[in-house]
């Protein structure tokens, strides 16, 4: 089975063009080896490991992971597509997630989110994954409970975490992105 490439991944550099390290390889059989009664156990820690490699999960990602752990594509894509953390495409350099559970909507979280899509360009059904602007800088996408539901409306920008964001705050997270 040879898995179509995502829709935005044509251009890309990365794993979709073949290009595997010796050092993913390694890190790889490292991981294999510590599920010594079965490989399969090792499909969520290789599926961190590729994502964290290359930013997404594309065709190419899910086929060699399968081959590595004598899987079908199926059994792992199912996971890519059960988790929202996996990325089935590349997500922009400045990745933003704002939380859209109870406090946070009820704090203001729309206006938050729609603040960003408009100072990022970014366009689309945002319940349908993330959102990237046309030149890969910026993702924007909504995340369930960031876990700060006194301090709505929390954000997360890669991997770091805001609270209290308000449009204007908004603005200053995305001018800061350089």
């Amino acid at each position: 089975m040879s898995l179509p490439l995502e829709a935005g991944t044509e251009a890309c550099a990365g794993p979709e063009k073949g290009e595997i390290s010796a050092d993913l390889v390694r890190k790889a059989d490292e991981i294999v080896r510590q599920y010594p009664a079965s490989k399969r156990s090792a499909v969520l820690p290789l599926l961190h490991l590729w994502q964290e490699q290359f930013g997404y999960l594309g065709p190419r990602g899910v086929e060699w992971i399968s081959q590595k752990l004598d899987l079908q594509e199926i059994q792992v894509l199912e996971l890519v597509t059960f988790y929202p953390w996996f990325r089935q495409r590349p997500y922009g350099r400045f990745h933003f997630r704002v939380c859209r559970t109870l406090p946070c909507a009820l704090g203001g979280a729309g206006k938050t989110f729609a603040a960003l899509e408009k100072l990022m360009g970014v366009k689309g059904d945002p319940h349908h994954g993330a959102l990237v602007s046309e030149d890969g800088r910026f993702s924007l996408e909504y995340a369930e409970c960031l876990a700060s539901c006194g301090t709505a409306p929390v954000i997360l920008c890669n991997d770091d975490f805001h609270e209290k964001v308000d449009e204007a705050r908004a603005a200053e997270l995305v001018a800061a992105c350089k």
